[in-house]
């Protein structure tokens, strides 16, 4: 996955062995496999017993346990400190005491990610945030929207994504991570949804097919535009040494120069992916 934060994670069902490897070649940044919603009940067993046949740190990848409260908790967990779990996702995060039973029981440095899809996850968020190996929050936004009788994607969900970010700052997170949009042939969908993501403060965003990652992945990236305003901002700042300037008609202070920076260093870590 490299050394920077994931931009895409890419679900692929734990009940569907033969498309692991293609999800693993489909470009994401992050490939989860999944053995909550993706997997019915009866095929739970099984699937938890394919993923552990295929595992192995050649390929390594992320894994969506069930719920705390299901009763295949205890036995998705057991499978955590398996060389090849990248990482773990909880369902339904709500309680501290539920992160620290994945904690236990994976490797030294796996990372948890909790999914933030009710109520109480939410307003438990920050305790959650603190919890042992916990890297950053994923956004459910569908069954956030059904637990408090949301009916919307935009406006409806603004403070809700918002706190979010916020609440990952504060606690020393990756910036979260946005959840899916179910238009799967719908590119210009994903990219207006990863677009809205990025404007406030999420770093990635989940797919739930292949074509879904190249415009995911493009979205977390500054744009021509974006680099070529930077270089024109470095260029002028560096020019009068630190005086006053403007460029393109509008004041350069220091917020400025740094959002600049931070632009180019991004294009040139993109670089060493």
């Amino acid at each position: 996955m490299g050394s920077l934060a994931p931009r895409s994670y890419l679900f692929v069902p734990g009940n569907r062995p033969d498309r692991y490897a293609k999800a693993i070649a489909a470009g994401a940044d992050a490939v989860i496999v999944d053995l909550e919603d993706a997997v019915p009940p009866d095929d739970k067993p099984s699937a938890r017993a394919a993923l552990a046949a295929w595992l192995s740190p050649e390929h390594p990848v992320l894994m969506r346990v069930n719920a705390a409260e299901s009763e295949w908790f205890r036995e998705d967990v057991a499978l955590c400190k398996t060389q090849g779990v990248a990482g773990v996702l909880l369902p339904k995060a709500e309680r501290v005491e539920d992160i620290r039973a994945i904690a236990e029981h994976s490797g030294t440095a796996t990372p948890i990610l909790p999914l933030i899809e009710t109520a109480r996850g939410f307003w438990n968020a920050y305790a959650l945030a603190k919890g042992h190996k916990v890297q950053r929050f994923v956004f459910g936004s569908i069954d956030f929207q059904l637990d408090l009788g949301i009916q919307g994607e935009e406006e409806e969900l603004l403070y809700f994504r918002s706190q979010l970010v916020l609440v990952s700052r504060v606690a020393g997170l990756e910036p979260p991570v946005d959840g899916v949009t179910t238009a799967i042939d719908d590119a210009e969908r994903v990219r207006s949804d990863t677009l809205r993501a990025r404007r406030l403060g999420f770093g990635a965003k989940l797919c739930i097919h292949p074509r879904q990652v190249s415009p995911v992945n493009a979205c977390f990236e500054p744009s021509a535009e974006e680099e070529s305003w930077a270089k024109r901002i470095m260029e002028a700042a560096e020019a009068v040494h630190g005086a006053a300037v403007s460029v393109d008609g509008k004041m350069v202070d220091r917020p400025v120069i740094a959002r600049a920076e931070t632009i180019l260093t991004r294009i040139k870590q993109r670089g060493r992916r």
